[in-house]
């Protein structure tokens, strides 16, 4: 089997944008072709990851009408919906396109616009991917993951400071983004001093309200040099996905992401590769304790260790292994479908050489890519060719 290219990535700015998710799938799109130096005619499959156009906007059949704004008819169409993890999903869809030899040439694009809607409504919104027993009691996401980091601090014996330090080194890094939503830095005690949402959280441990979109271009790597000349592409090796239990309080240990660990394990294994081989990370830090819980799964670091590579350095831009280089989900911001795709764009430039500032030594990448909490989680490794 021909092995799957990256061979163009776009990234359009991430925040409050004055823009309806159809003209942000289209800015991608469109940048991600130019990117390659392709043609819409070009596209055999186009795929739009994308949570919840109809409840945030009342809008849907956003494929069709992205092929159309693109001029990419008659391609196929598909809308990729995993919840939160529909950009990692889309990564998968697309790479199962190309890889079975249906399409020789497969745009993904994913995006999400949510900023028009108060912090009440999009919460409500994502918090209906919960079961109906827990959305009924008024559970939401937020609440899983303050109930989870207080159980992760008291077993483990970590600081409340090694979660405020998540988001001090995420926004540090988000400063030499430009695509990022908030490009400050933010020191530790303003995190440990910031309002309370879900105790031990505080306001500075979540990721904001997100508008954007990103896009790959993905090609067989045999057909690579057509729009990628002088290897200028990278490669997916390994991609997998897998889910866990629905009702979050069924899990055996909350603090273990079981879709997280087995998803990674079935990308390391057709990558041929292992987590002493991934170079830089990008982590979906939805919360400031999911990118201790992910680097855990994903074998990085002994299950209950994650938080003191954080302290030590280990995760720094500078250290063993960055994560969330981009600024993670916590900086550059999470517009659900695009979340996924645009941890593949960071891979992708990085690998590149292409970081600007905050570039990193690199040879192979891995993106984690999460769902609710953790109920889907899709792992892909992507590497130079």
């Amino acid at each position: 089997m021909d092995r799957v290219a990256i061979v163009g990535a776009s990234m359009t700015e991430f925040g409050e944008r004055d823009a309806w998710l159809s003209e942000l799938l289209a800015q991608a799109g469109r940048e991600c072709l130019a990117d390659a130096d392709a043609t819409p005619a070009d596209v055999d499959h186009l795929y739009v990851s994308n949570m919840a156009s109809g409840e945030f906007e009342g809008q849907t059949g956003a494929p069709n009408a992205l092929a159309h704004d693109l001029g990419a008819m008659p391609a196929y169409t598909q809308r990729v919906d995993q919840t939160s993890a529909s950009g990692g999903a889309g990564v998968y869809a697309a790479w199962q396109s190309v890889a079975s030899g249906a399409s020789d040439l497969t745009l993904l694009v994913g995006g999400e616009k949510m900023t028009h809607r108060t912090t009440a409504e999009a919460t409500d919104v994502i918090a209906s991917l919960t079961h109906p027993v827990e959305y009924k009691h008024g559970v939401t996401l937020p609440s899983f993951a303050g109930l989870t980091a207080r159980r992760y601090l008291h077993e483990y014996d970590a600081p409340r400071e090694s979660l405020a330090k998540v988001a001090v080194k995420n926004h540090r890094n988000g400063l030499d983004n430009p695509h990022a939503q908030f490009r400050k830095a933010v020191d530790l005690e303003t995190v440990m001093d910031s309002p309370i949402v879900a105790d031990p959280l505080r306001l500075y441990d979540f990721c904001p309200i997100t508008d954007g979109s990103a896009a790959l271009l993905l090609c067989p790597e045999s057909l690579a040099d057509e729009y990628a000349p002088d290897e200028r592409y990278t490669v997916i090796s390994g991609v997998a996905g897998a889910t866990d239990t629905h009702v979050v309080h069924e899990r055996d240990d909350p603090t273990v992401m079981g879709g997280a660990v087995e998803s990674s394990r079935e990308a390391y294994e057709m990558a041929g590769r292992g987590p002493e081989d991934v170079d830089v990370a990008e982590l979906h830090d939805m919360f400031t304790i999911l990118e201790f819980l992910q680097s855990e799964a994903v074998g990085f670091f002994e299950q209950g260790e994650g938080w003191r590579a954080v302290e030590d350095g280990v995760t720094d831009r500078d250290g063993e292994l960055p994560v969330n280089t981009s600024g993670g989900l916590k900086s550059k911001g999470h517009p659900l479908g695009a979340s996924g795709v645009a941890q593949l764009y960071e891979l992708h430039r990085q690998l590149l050489g292409e970081a600007g500032d905050r570039q990193v030594d690199c040879e192979v990448g891995l993106a984690c890519n999460v769902g609710g909490f953790g109920n889907c989680v899709t792992t892909t490794i992507v590497e130079e060719p």
